[in-house]
This record gives C-alpha cells, structure tokens and sequence, in this order.
C-alpha cells in the first residue's frame, strides 16, 4: 500500500509518496519562492516573431513568457485569422477546412502592444523564460477542464469500454459548448454526483478567472493553483493510499478539511505525527533524496544502472554488475534488464526526467526477451507513472529512446547548484596537469622578464606537495634564470589550480 508524508516547515513543504518502504515520487514548495506553473497572468505582447512562430509575452516577471503558436487555441487562432481577412460569407463547403491552416502564421493572431489571457505551462529553465499557453486547463479531482478546447480525453488506464462511454457522454453532455475535459483514472465508477460536482467547481473557477481579468493590470497574476500538499493530495489520494501523514496541526486541519469537501471517504486517512525523530527520517525518506542525486543506482540483483544528464537528453546505462544468474548468461541478462525497467521508471519519477531519455538496456540475442522487456517497461510506465511518456521498439543495439513529459524542476535542479571548481563538468583537473599548467605560466613569466629575483607563490596544499617534491629540479632550474629565490607557500584557501605570485 502506498503512503503519503507531508512534512511541512515554515520555510518549505515537502510531500514523498511512499510505496512499500521505498520512494516512488518527491515534491517540493519553498514558501519564499514564486510558483509560476499552472498560474493565469494577465499578459501583454511585446513582440511577434513570425520567423519562429513565437510572441515574447509580459507577465510581470524578469524575463519575458513565450508563447509559440502551437500553444494557441485554435478557435482563438481561427477567430484572429478571420478577423484579419475581414468579414465575408462563402458559400464554398471547404471554406472552415481551410482556415486552420490559416492559422499558421502568428502575426495574424497575435498584434504587439495587445493584452492576452495566458497559463504558465512551464517554469523558466536556465536563460528561457517561462513557456505560455492559451490551451488553458484546469484540474480538479475527477477531471481537468480544458475551457477552450472542445475535445473529449479519457484516462488510458480506464479499460472497460461501457464505463468510458458512460464517463464520456456524462462529461460531455454538462460541458458548457466549445469546452472539453479530460476523465481522470480515479473517476472510473464514480457515481454521477460527485463527477457533476467537480465539474461545477471547475467552471466557477473558469468564470472567476474571466471576471478578474476585465480589470487586471499587466503582469497581474489572476489564478493560481492549490499549495503543493493539497495538489498531491488531490492527484494522488486514492484507494491504493493507506495513509496520509502530516507533521503539522495546521496543515493537518487543512487537508481534511480540503479531503472531507472533494473525498469524503478518505478523511479519516489523514493522520497527525507528533514523533520525536523528524518525520522523513522516522521513515528513511531523507537517505533515499540523497541516494537519488547519485549517478549510480544499485539493483537487489546485484546490477545497476547509471543515469547522466545532457542539455539535450538523458541517458540510462544498465550493467549486470556482479549478478552471474544461476543457469546461463541470456537469464542473467534477460533478469538484470527486468528489474532495470521497473527501477528506472521509479527514478524518473523520483528525479522528475522529462524530455528524450535513451535506455541502454543490455544487449541480449532472444528477440522474444527483447519484447517481453519492452512489454514489460511499457506496462510499467502506464500503470506507475501519472505523466505521458512515448516509448520506440528496443533497437538492435538494445536502446529504448522514449520522451516523457517534462514538469518544473528536476530533482538535480531543485538540491544542487552548479560546482564552483568544476564548473558543471563533474571533474577538475588532475593535480599533476595544474601543477604543470603552474610551471608553463611561470616559464612564460621568465621568458618575458615580468618577474626577477626572489618571488614568493601562493598554490593548494596538493600543488604545494606535488611541485616540492616531484618537480624541485625544475624549480631549482627556474631559480637560476630568475637569479633569486622561488619560496612556494601552502594555503589551505586556494583550490586546485589556482595560484598567487608575488615579487619580493
């Protein structure tokens, strides 16, 4: 059975989902920041690149939203497209047929200097502002609303195809024309009242966000999403969850009264915990964030798995490890590979990957292995992972390159910064290769005759130690040209590879 953990501080919120001991997923709030995700701006339009297909959008923040005009809705983008041909009747069929494709110019749509009602789709990354849509969407227990798309989407996890029909002609015949929704897992065999009531809350909430906006001023935000536990709670808290364990009164009083209003059912799973030990590391919680940031993952066989970030992919190793299996090779594979599909789909959640990952599965020669693993890793990102991913047949390198839906930070993101040493790459130099880049910038020092007589150079313990002992001939060496004293002096401060000369 899974568990929920909510451990809530004045400074941040954290929630782990916890199933059978070990962390499947982790989320984080901090209340100093600013979550832009999933939030309503009242926007103006600065610039209309039609190159890109993309308006470089205000929203009040530092860098300027951009919204590509594969995120505008096409009834806005079809209006906008009318609008700018002018006002005419056809009596040509195919007329509607060809607007859409109208609609492909952004200039069309958009106009510099106009105000715009926007969702944030994505935090900013890096030096990218946050990504804007107009295909606005709002979730609530049973359904997320889609105001301004009318298309109907069921959850995949709902197989029976009598409750897909019921859910979706229920949906749809209380939708609102030109709206449409998409049907939730947890709505299967839900009765009609609870389903109606979810959708009435949601359309409230559609209207007060369009009454705000009439006299919002630019870069005012209209609408933002429950706090983090509440979400969580309200994603996640199903029949499968035995427990939902809060450190904090307030926040306790909070999600059951939030839990009695959308799940009554489920109030009494809220529970207080008033233990001495913190709550994450009553539960072991705390080591398994740290072990998550590390690049190697352990397996129960005795193989792991080795996960490396790139700006443009992730990339997954699998290796056997000291697993030999107890028959022949194609089994100690076939075993490795099996438990590596079921670990990395935990670690995505976990580390939060979205965007192109690449699988290095180990190579094995039953094409019929190949598909059961392939089956199997399909099977398991549907049924544990609540984001989209798109997976391609294993290739016959025994790579699986898939795409999963990215959203907010990754986990790398949200703990570390960048090493000031290093620089991002993971290695710093050897001492050797800095102590000899030490000995080429003096060399140079000499052959130009910036420095004479005695000089004093201030290095790392490790250079200190390497140049003392390895290379004194070359410093004795270097004292005869200089025609003085070179006095190397140990501190602590400096890293490797840096260093300080001074004349004496």
């Amino acid at each position: 059975m899974k568990k929920i953990f909510i451990n809530e501080e004045p400074w941040q919120t954290r929630v782990a989902i916890m199933d059978e001991e070990k962390l499947q997923n982790i989320y984080f709030w901090s209340h100093a920041g600013t979550v832009l995700e999933k939030a309503f701006y009242q926007a103006l339009v600065t610039k209309v690149l039609p190159g890109i297909q993309t308006a470089f959008v205000d929203i009040g923040q530092e860098k300027s939203g951009f919204l590509h005009i594969s995120e505008i809705d096409r009834e806005l983008a079809i209006n906008r497209m009318s609008e700018s041909f002018g006002s005419f009747e056809s009596t040509e069929k195919k007329e509607s047929d060809r607007r859409p494709h109208q609609a492909s110019d952004i200039a069309k749509i958009l106009k510099e200097g106009e105000l715009l009602l926007v969702q944030v789709s994505k935090e900013p990354v890096n030096e990218k502002g946050a990504k804007l849509t107009t295909c606005f969407t709002l979730p609530g227990r049973f359904i997320v609303l889609m105001p301004t798309i009318p298309r109907i989407g069921i959850s995949k996890k709902i197989d029976n195809r009598e409750e897909r029909n019921r859910l979706r002609d229920l949906v749809l015949s209380n939708l609102p024309e030109g709206m449409g929704a998409i049907i939730r897992t947890c709505s299967e065999n839900r009765a009609e009242r609870e389903i109606l009531q979810d959708i009435k809350f949601l359309l409230n909430i559609w209207n007060t966000i369009l009454e705000k906006q009439k006299t919002a001023e630019v870069g005012q935000q209209i609408h933002q999403d429950i706090d983090l536990a509440l979400q969580v709670v309200r994603d996640h808290l199903d029949n499968d969850v035995e427990e939902v364990v809060v450190d904090s009164k307030d926040m306790q009083k909070r999600l059951v009264t939030f839990v009695k209003e959308i799940a009554p059912e489920f109030s009494d799973k809220i529970k207080l915990y008033t233990g001495k030990t913190p709550l994450f590391d009553k539960h072991n919680i705390e080591s398994q964030i740290k072990d998550s940031l590390k690049s190697k993952v352990e397996l129960r066989s005795g193989g792991s798995i080795v996960i490396e970030a790139t700006e443009a992919m992730t990339v997954v190793d699998v290796n056997t490890g000291r697993f030999i299996g107890r028959s022949n090779m194609e089994e100690t594979i076939f075993k490795t590979n099996m438990e590596a599909a079921e670990e990395v789909t935990r670690q995505l959640k976990i580390r939060n990957i979205g965007g192109l990952i690449v699988i290095d599965f180990i190579d094995m020669s039953s094409g019929s292995n190949k598909q059961k693993l392939f089956r199997f890793f399909e099977k398991t990102l549907k049924e544990q992972d609540k984001f989209q991913s798109v997976l391609l047949k294993i290739s016959e390198f025994g790579l699986v390159q898939m795409t999963r839906k990215r959203s907010g930070k990754t986990l790398i993101k949200e703990l570390t910064d960048t090493c000031k040493t290093c620089a991002g790459a993971g290695v710093i130099p050897s001492v050797r290769a800095e102590s000899y880049a030490l000995l080429r910038h003096l060399k140079q020092e000499l052959l130009q005759n910036k420095v004479k007589g005695n000089i004093s150079i201030k290095l790392s313990p490790e250079g200190f130690d390497y140049i003392s002992t390895v290379e004194y001939d070359t410093l004795f060496n270097f004292e005869k040209e200089l025609g003085g004293k070179i006095t190397l002096i140990r501190e602590k401060s400096l890293p490797i590879g840096s260093f300080e000369i001074e004349q004496e």
